[in-house]
């Protein structure tokens, strides 16, 4: 085992998420680029439609050659999604099929419509034996070969578990050429080594040192490679993580077992595209795998006391010994979700910092050797929704179902797959007195407004209609656009009929909200009702305050809050006299009910005494309520404070002191 290393790449680094190839290559099958996918002006093109559609980020136009678009080729090309280009060594190209053009495996692929679907077909493509091994006969599947290192591991240890480093010293860098049993063996004796060493980190640099002098290549590739090909290894659905490494899914291992018997043939590698192309036959095609697939996951959650019901479905057929397979993989996935979702109130902090890198557009945190996050700087759009998501299962207490909360899609390792599609709303989260539905976005541009304000609004306007309680929406985003601010604070929706609503939608950045979130798990105050709290107090000024201010006022509200759960502090605003709206209803107790129509203030700077300004639809433009929604601030005289509101009673007009008028029990708002 002295000759010179290769590591074998299932993915692309250029690629380095596979979850996104499947929306990618919808905008190619709809494209003028199907059989046209070679050459600089085609690839430009395609580079360009995917950033059009926001695929991809091709930022200030930095790729001018167009190797995004060589980048998604090669993807599709490797899973049999397009037809791969032929040397003329392995034969003639019109043999298997015109270049570039959507293979039968493609078609499939495209009306892959579940998650698990979209796994099964990367399965199969991943099971095609198309790597070249060393001595240019023979070719590999490196997902069957990993497969064989892991049983084997699983035989001598009792798990299959395989770390990150074991992945990157003697996984991707080994394949069929080498003995099962040296490559084991060196494994576990780098695992009982490592076990031993004082510092991991010194070790790990060592050890990649000593195992890259074989290796011609930067030797920080072993690293960086792994993380890019056990992503991709994984969504096969044969494997899981386990830490920063892999484990086999149990409920897949008889699968495992069975794709690991072969892990190489000197079959012509024309043949093996055929046969990628066309879409590989898996175990499962198979009657007897099937079954026994089949009978092992019933095994499995009957151990586990997990309830299900399958009498309902034929078996005669893999096809339909399949499908109930699925039925019961889909009950197990819910309640290894209902756990996920307990658990998460003891993940608060690894939530905290995830939210952390979603302020930072991205990026890695490395707790130690053995665990770390991240969040890819192209999927921080689907992050946001997921961590948003475990923060209000670590809130708890709804009454819906975690997978109904969310409406994006999870893989096995509950990570998001991609963001959540339109027409509905992001999270809701119903509890048993409220609901609140949360909305999301990376976007902070003054399109804010153009693309979540309509959306929105129609979406809580909805649950509003649907939930026989109160519904608050929380629109959250790194930064709030004031005129996505402005849009929710008068938060007006006309819902069918014309009927007018007045929705209750607070904008709140993520750092706020993320100093919220610590405030209540840092004082274990953790509750639905908090927040409902914080909601109810952010909204309170909307009325009086102009979008800039009702910013401010936020802010000020969401560190006031955070204090008073911390340290019981509660911070008072002196007079006890509400905030009066423009137009707001009043009732005194002689005249009875009337409305405010003006407010008399007083500007220091301002050459007359008192000024009287209307206040029965809003403010003249050159005046503002304060934060406090009781200080003015004049264009011209500046700083001012109401001392009086006009009120017309059905008999009287009135002059009305504030605050006296309602601290002293004559006036209240109805």
């Amino acid at each position: 085992m002295s000759e010179q290393i290769k590591i074998w790449l299932v993915g692309n680094t250029g690629l380095r998420n596979p979850n996104r190839i499947q929306e990618g290559f919808s905008v190619f099958a709809n494209s003028a680029f199907v059989g046209h996918l070679h050459g600089r002006d085609n690839e430009l093109g395609f580079m360009n439609l995917l950033d059009e559609k926001g695929i991809i980020q091709n930022e200030e136009g930095k790729d001018r050659s167009g190797s995004h678009a060589r980048k998604w080729r090669l993807m599709f090309a490797k899973n049999g999604l397009i037809y791969p280009q032929i040397q003329k060594k392995d034969g003639r190209q019109e043999d298997l099929g015109p270049l570039d053009d959507i293979t039968p495996f493609g078609r499939s692929f495209l009306k892959a419509d579940t998650y698990p679907a979209v796994q099964e077909c990367y399965l199969r493509a991943m099971s095609v034996e198309q790597f070249p091994m060393p001595d240019g006969v023979h070719y590999f599947s490196p997902l069957r070969w990993l497969l064989a290192i892991m049983l084997e591991l699983e035989k001598r240890t009792g798990s299959s578990e395989l770390s990150r480093i074991e992945f990157a010293l003697w996984g991707h860098t080994t394949n069929p050429s080498y003995s099962l049993k040296e490559v084991v063996d060196n494994i576990l004796d780098l695992r009982k080594r490592r076990a031993a060493a004082p510092a991991k980190r010194p070790f790990d640099k060592k050890e990649i040192a000593k195992r890259g002098e074989s290796y011609d290549k930067k030797p920080d590739n072993f690293l960086d490679y792994s993380d890019m090909n056990m992503r991709y290894l994984r969504i096969s659905g044969v494997l899981q993580r386990k830490g920063r490494g892999l484990i086999i899914v149990p409920t897949k291992h008889v699968l495992a077992e069975k794709l690991a018997k072969s892990t190489a043939n000197a079959e012509p590698i024309m043949e093996q595209y055929k046969l990628l192309c066309a879409g590989a036959p898996l175990p499962t095609d198979s009657v007897d795998v099937a079954k026994s697939l089949l009978d092992d996951l019933i095994k499995q959650m009957k151990e586990r006391h997990i309830l299900f019901d399958i009498s309902d479905l034929p078996l005669n057929t893999p096809a339909e010994i399949n499908i109930a397979r699925q039925r019961l993989e889909n009950i197990l996935a819910q309640t290894d979700e209902i756990q996920y979702a307990i658990d998460q109130c003891n993940q608060w902090e690894e939530i905290r910092d995830y939210m952390t890198l979603l302020i930072k557009g991205g990026g890695k945190l490395v707790y130690d050797e053995d665990n770390a996050i991240e969040v890819p700087k192209d999927e921080t759009p689907a992050y946001l929704e997921w961590t948003l998501w475990r923060a209000a299962l670590a809130i708890d207490h709804m009454v819906n179902k975690p997978y109904e909360v969310r409406g994006f899609k999870l893989d096995s390792d509950f990570m998001p797959v991609s963001a959540a599609g339109g027409g509905k709303g992001d999270l809701y989260c119903e509890f048993n007195d409220f609901t609140i539905l949360t909305e999301v976005t990376m976007s902070t541009s003054s399109r804010q407004e153009a693309m979540e304000g309509e959306p929105v609004r129609r979406h809580v306007s909805d649950a509003v209609l649907k939930y026989d309680k109160p519904v608050y929406g929380m629109f959250i985003a790194v930064r709030i656009d004031t005129n996505t601010a402005e849009t929710f604070r008068h938060g007006i929706w006309y819902a069918k009929g014309d009927v007018k609503q007045r929705l209750d939608i607070v904008p709140l950045t993520l750092g706020q909200f993320q100093k919220y979130f610590v405030a209540m798990f840092e004082a274990d105050k953790a509750t639905p009702e908090k927040l409902r709290d914080l909601i109810v107090k952010c909204e309170s000024r909307r009325d009086i305050l102009e979008a800039p201010a009702w910013k401010q006022y936020i802010d000020s509200t969401v560190a006031e809050k955070s204090l008073e759960i911390t340290h019981g502090i509660v911070a008072h605003s002196g007079s006890e006299a509400p905030l009066v709206p423009a137009g707001a209803i009043v009732r005194h107790v002689t005249f009875g009910e009337g409305q405010v129509v003006a407010l008399e203030a007083n500007f220091p700077e301002c050459p007359a005494k008192t000024v009287e300004l209307p206040y029965l639809r809003s403010l003249p433009d050159e005046v503002s309520f304060c934060p406090d929604g009781k200080s003015l601030l004049h264009d011209r005289f500046g700083d001012g404070t109401v001392y009086a509101y006009v009120i017309v009673f059905q008999k009287v007009i009135m002059r009305l002191s504030y605050p006296a008028a309602f601290t002293d029990g004559l006036l209240s708002i109805e």
